[in-house]
């Protein structure tokens, strides 16, 4: 397929004409679809259905350490919780606290905790001048939004093909004192799918950091979330390669079953070490006095342990590796050889990064939307909404029906090619 830029004007005006018939005729069929968040689709929430059986008004409620799951009590969560969170991590469960059901809500108190207390004795962050965050990109938008509301100054860090550019992370964490943290996913990232590689995981955990108060925010939220049973990436584990380091406290891990049973209604955990476990305790013990225990065992008996997770997670693989597949094999037949996009095929995860040619990316989502078609606004993967190149978008294929995302995917290709002529055409 011959590329775009090698079009003449006359050509481009010929191909530009035929796309937007092609829209006109697209956006008078009415759709309204939304492509704009990694949400379970209906049938990956069916998967858990008869979770909601497991603990009912004969069940006996009182979970391993005989304590009734109804009452007050256990801070950290009941162990048999601890224990599958903590093997899904690959840490010990004395490093674990079972917390709700969002991984998000604990991101948002460790940033919380340390603007109003500090960490681990250090003075609090609100207290000092300047506050700044490293943030590969392009990245997760809750998290940049977590910053951003802090006031903290969020600083761009390329992602390579193995993680973020390390040469920058070391060049800021080990000699700028204000850099207190930096936001990762480290499997599967969010929105590229890339996996940190053991080299750059070794060097996260080999950093010297200028601020004793430097701590990496590793949320892993994808850890079991494989697309390929038979092809699927392994990440380092972080813990172990800290000790090695004597920087066992630099790390807080996330997780979550938000997307494993229901979005709405998981248990998430924190993992980190004791001297910062206890850290959190402090404070936490007035802010709460434990939390939703019955769901907590209703997870723990379900399944059993970390082997029935990967069971379950195979079952949403099934239902999400045909619609990664679908839209990726459009991207190929409809893009590949034009020169106007590429994208990452990624091996697990949530979603799908997507480049378009630079200054194309807010057009694209506005054509979209201009025809039903709703996406992760263009800027969100990166801090202040700001792409400096306006080229990322991130796809989220999880929700719509198979019918959907056919209809959806075409919308955006079709999208991505007139907008990609206009732009052409403003040169040639």
């Amino acid at each position: 397929m011959k590329s775009y830029s090698e079009l003449t004007r006359d050509e481009l005006l010929a191909i530009k004409d035929e796309l937007e018939k092609e829209y006109k005729e697209a956006a008078a069929k009415g759709l309204k679809l939304d492509m704009s968040r990694g949400k379970p689709a209906a049938k990956q929430l069916d998967l858990s259905r008869d979770m909601l059986d497991v603990v009912n008004s004969s069940s006996d409620l009182k979970c391993e350490d005989g304590v009734d799951v109804r009452n007050y009590g256990i801070l950290d969560g009941i162990s048999e919780a601890k224990k599958i969170m903590a093997d899904i991590l690959g840490v010990s469960s004395d490093n674990v606290i079972v917390f709700g059901n969002a991984s998000l809500n604990i991101m948002y108190d460790m940033v919380s905790r340390a603007m109003l207390f500090g960490v681990l004795g250090s003075t609090p962050w609100s207290k000092l001048d300047k506050v700044k965050f490293l943030c590969p990109v392009p990245g997760y938008d809750r998290h940049f939004a977590i910053t951003e509301l802090f006031d903290v100054e969020m600083i761009n860090i390329p992602m390579k093909a193995d993680g973020p550019d390390m040469d920058l992370v070391e060049k800021y964490v080990n000699n700028d004192e204000s850099v207190k943290g930096i936001w990762c996913v480290p499997k599967y990232s969010n929105p590229q799918g890339i996996t940190y590689s053991d080299e750059v995981v070794k060097r996260f955990a080999a950093l010297k950091p200028a601020a004793k108060d430097f701590r990496i925010f590793w949320d892993n939220a994808y850890a079991i979330h494989d697309l390929y049973e038979d092809d699927k990436d392994e990440l380092l584990e972080i813990f172990a390669e800290c000790r090695k380091n004597g920087n066992e406290d630099m790390v807080y891990e996330f997780c979550s079953t938000s997307k494993v049973t229901f979005a709405g209604g998981g248990i998430s955990a924190l993992a980190a070490s004791k001297a910062n476990l206890d850290d959190v305790k402090r404070t936490m013990t007035i802010q709460t006095i434990g939390h939703d225990k019955v769901n907590q065992l209703r997870h723990a008996r379900y399944f059993k342990d970390v082997n029935g997770v990967y069971e379950h997670m195979k079952k949403h693989a099934a239902i999400l590796r045909p619609k990664f597949e679908a839209v990726i094999n459009e991207f190929e037949k409809e893009l590949s050889g034009l020169g106007i996009a590429s994208w990452v095929k990624p091996k697990g995860g949530y979603f799908i990064s997507f480049e378009t040619m630079d200054g194309c990316a807010k057009a694209v989502v506005a054509k979209c939307k201009e025809a039903g078609v709703t996406l992760t606004g263009a800027g969100a993967t990166y801090p202040y909404k700001k792409d400096p190149n306006d080229s990322n978008i991130r796809i989220a294929p999880s929700l719509p029906t198979e019918e959907e995302l056919k209809q959806a995917t075409e919308l955006f290709i079709l999208c991505v090619k007139l907008v990609s002529v206009d732009k052409l055409l403003e040169t040639a």
